[in-house]
This record gives C-alpha cells, sequence and structure tokens, in this order.
C-alpha cells in the first residue's frame, strides 16, 4: 500500500500561499482521478483542485479557512486497497513538521480578522508585502501581525535570518527576536509595520439610518490590490481618441457570416487585442514587469482582460501568446474565458501569467477612463464606448462634415520605467492600427 501527498500547488506568480474554502472529501472517503478535492481561493482566482490519483483519503491536515502555504502537504491518499481505516494511530507521523503550527497559526490569523472587519489581514498581506518597494521579502500574515503588535519596523524584519524555506522568517524567529529586544540586546527602530503596511482609511461615523455591508472576500482583494497598485506604481494616464469606422463597418458586414462559419460571436474585443498584441511586440517595453532596480521583459505577450461577473466583482482572465494568434483564435479564446468567468468556471492556469491588461469600459457606455495597473505589469489599456460623430475629412472638393464611429482610448502607464514619449507613442500606434483596419479584409 502506496501513499500520495496532495500538496497546495502553485497559484500564480507571486502567490506564497492560499486560503482552502471548501473540502469535496473526508477521511476514509474513496476519490477517482479528476475528482475534485478541495477550493481554493487566492487574490486572484477561487479553483478546485483535483485528484492526481485513484484512492482512500487517508489524512486531511488543514480544515476550511486554512490559510496554507504553497508546497505544503494538505491531505495524504492511499492509492492502493479498498479497506483503510478512517484513523490510523500513527497518522501524524505522516504530517510534515512545520504544518502543525501553520494550523495554529491560521487560528490566530482569522481571530485577527474576526475583530477587524475593515481590514483583513489573512487576505491584504500577501498581495501588499510582495510588492512593498522597501522589501524583497514575503511575511505570513501571523508574522506580520505579531510585527504590527510589537512595533517591529520593516527595517527590523528585513535583519531577522528566517528558519524556514528560502530564509522566511517564521513566528518562532519574530518571537525570538521580540524576546532578545525586550532583554536588551536590541535597539528597536521608530517605524512600525502598521505605519507601512496597512493602508490609511477615512474615519467614518454611520448615521442612524444607515447601511452597514462587509465586504465579500473577493471585494476585500480587489480593494487592497487597487490600493497596493497606486501605491506601488506612480500612475500617468494619457488618452486618444480614434475613427474607427472601417473596424465598425467589417464588423456589421461579417458578423453573421463569421458566426456561421466559424461558430463564433465576434465582438470588438478580439479585434482590440490583436492591435494590442502588434503595437506590444513593436514597443516591448510596456509588456514588462518592475522588480527593484530590475526591468523584467516578458517574451510572451499574455494580454489580461477584464470581465465583470453576475455577481458584480471582476476576474481578470488571461489569453497566453494572444501575438501568435489569428483572429480567429483570439475570438475563440475570448468567448471560452468570458463564458467560463460568467459561469465561475475559470481555473488558475485561466490566470496565470498575465502581462498587459485591456478593459473595456464601453461595454457600460462610458466613454473614457483612467484604469488602474494590474501589478505587476506596467501598463493597462481602458477602451471607450464607440459612437457616431461629426468629424471634419478632406475630400477632392473641400472639407466636409461627416459622421464617423469614433472611440476614446486610454492608457495608464507606470512612469518608473515608462516615459511620456513611450507611452504616448505606444497608445498612438494601437489607434493607428485600429484606424488602418481594412475594411475589405477576409474572414
Amino acid at each position: 500500500m502506496s501513499e500520495f501527498k496532495i500538496q497546495m500547488p502553485k497559484l500564480g506568480e507571486s502567490v506564497q500561499e492560499a486560503t482552502i474554502t471548501k473540502w469535496f472529501v473526508k477521511e476514509g472517503d474513496r476519490i477517482e482521478e479528476d475528482e475534485p478535492l478541495f477550493e481554493v481561493a487566492t487574490d486572484k482566482v477561487d479553483s478546485e483542485i483535483p485528484s492526481p490519483v485513484d484512492g482512500i483519503i487517508k489524512k486531511i491536515f488543514f480544515q476550511v479557512n486554512a490559510l496554507v502555504p504553497v508546497g505544503d502537504t494538505v491531505a495524504i491518499i492511499t492509492t492502493e486497497g479498498d479497506d483503510e481505516p478512517q484513523n490510523e494511530p500513527e497518522e501524524k507521523s505522516t504530517a510534515p513538521e512545520p504544518e502543525k503550527p501553520a494550523v495554529q497559526e491560521q487560528k490566530e490569523v482569522k481571530e485577527s480578522i474576526q475583530k477587524s472587519v475593515p481590514v483583513n489581514v489573512a487576505e491584504q498581506k500577501p498581495s501588499v508585502d510582495i510588492t512593498e518597494p522597501k522589501s524583497t521579502r514575503f511575511y505570513s500574515p501571523l508574522v506580520l501581525s505579531i510585527a504590527n503588535s510589537e512595533q517591529v519596523s520593516l527595517s527590523e524584519l528585513e535583519t531577522i535570518k528566517g528558519s524556514g524555506l528560502n530564509d522566511r522568517v517564521q513566528k518562532k524567529d519574530i518571537l525570538a527576536y521580540v524576546d532578545d529586544r525586550k532583554k536588551g540586546n536590541i535597539t528597536p527602530k521608530a517605524t512600525i509595520v502598521k505605519d507601512i503596511h496597512l493602508p490609511l482609511k477615512a474615519s467614518v461615523t454611520p448615521g442612524l439610518n444607515d447601511q452597514i455591508i462587509e465586504m465579500d472576500r473577493v471585494r476585500k482583494i480587489i480593494a487592497d490590490h487597487m490600493v497596493m497598485s497606486k501605491q506601488v506604481s506612480p500612475h500617468v494616464t494619457v488618452v486618444v481618441e480614434a475613427d474607427v469606422t472601417n473596424l465598425v463597418l467589417w464588423r456589421t458586414k461579417v458578423k453573421d457570416e463569421y458566426l456561421a462559419k466559424y461558430g463564433e460571436k465576434i465582438t470588438y474585443m478580439p479585434l482590440f487585442t490583436e492591435a494590442v498584441a502588434r503595437a506590444i511586440t513593436e514597443f516591448p517595453l510596456l509588456n514588462s514587469s518592475v522588480d527593484g532596480y530590475n526591468i523584467i521583459m516578458h517574451k510572451d505577450v499574455n494580454i489580461a482582460i477584464a470581465v465583470a461577473k453576475p455577481d458584480g466583482n471582476l476576474v481578470v482572465p488571461v489569453i497566453k501568446n494572444a501575438e501568435q494568434k489569428n483572429l480567429v483564435g483570439l475570438t475563440r479564446n475570448l468567448n471560452q474565458l468570458a463564458d467560463a468567468a460568467r459561469k465561475n468556471k475559470l481555473t488558475v492556469e485561466d490566470y496565470q501569467g498575465g502581462t498587459f491588461t485591456i478593459t473595456n469600459f464601453g461595454s457600460f457606455r462610458n466613454l473614457i477612463g483612467t484604469p488602474i495597473i494590474n501589478q505587476p505589469q506596467v501598463a493597462i489599456l481602458a477602451t471607450g464606448s464607440i459612437e457616431k460623430k461629426p468629424a471634419v475629412m478632406e475630400t477632392s472638393t473641400g472639407d466636409a462634415i461627416v459622421v464617423r464611429h469614433k472611440m476614446f482610448l486610454s492608457l495608464s502607464y507606470d512612469h518608473r520605467i515608462i516615459d511620456g514619449a513611450l507611452g504616448g507613442a505606444f497608445l498612438r500606434r494601437i489607434a493607428d492600427i485600429l484606424e488602418e483596419f481594412n475594411i475589405n479584409r477576409e474572414i
């Protein structure tokens, strides 16, 4: 009889841990390969994790709401034999030593969350701390909570030698540091972690008739991510107006034939995505991320598309290698991701690897907007509503006022590495590509 360890998978760039939100099995249950084991949540995705093997659930190490580091064993499956008992005397010996304190840490973090609704420590800290400009290390929510209560500054945390994987600071490390400091062996510094990590909030006194609505988990994560992005990147937004008459007339002409030929409805978004992917190949710095004082230029153009879900929240699935796909491939990929998003069927892989984002304000009939960068990317494009407008055009007999289809494009970029000339030229290139669309293009 053999055992198979189920570990918390890597769930995306910079993701160090995830919360178990649901178990589909219990100890002693039989499970088949590809059946769902448990559901996890990160700042990017809720995803079901399937079983990689057939067998019986021998042991579950983390319960619902546990915050589990990537790579930790969450369960053990016996892969041979049907009569495995549900509880074995020696089960505790199979658990990796670091996982027992991880459960205890989660309980303490959960208690901290329940005491303070406005700041969700367990969900906020990983997404904020990994991108903190002054830190290159990851700190767990519990370590940050202890640092906050003991007034340990970020600069002090940076000096603590961690005993965990990749020198990660664990609970015992910071407690030992605090103990040494209390004994006078260490002189504390002035700035405390609370001042650095927790976002400022306005003081609000609810009225008698006001309604207080607690944010759901996804909205809390989005809120923290937006604040973090504005803190990390100096945002600049530029705007152009594009004449997309040829594009509009072409789509109107071919949409029925396109559906009949490929079985896919063609919207404007595949056309926008195609233009962006083409422009990025000409301006590769827009396809980058910033790591301290290093610029990481990504080879693949993976375009994330903001999609509104029925519950009002936004998700951002990714079209991988968009620069290599033709219009049919982009259309099919987009339609599949949008449908999966509406049905809450997106996988972890659907969210990973984005290098540039497009958000479509026009779907809500908005003309223009100033989007917030989707970290760790360095730019995001917003597409506004397409409207008919009078325009002056040159003709063989002189200027004439004609009706044209126009839209606003707005680009927010990270001014740390993208200067005005580059950002403006890139946005203008996207507009030029759309304006030069071939009205006689074959499908």
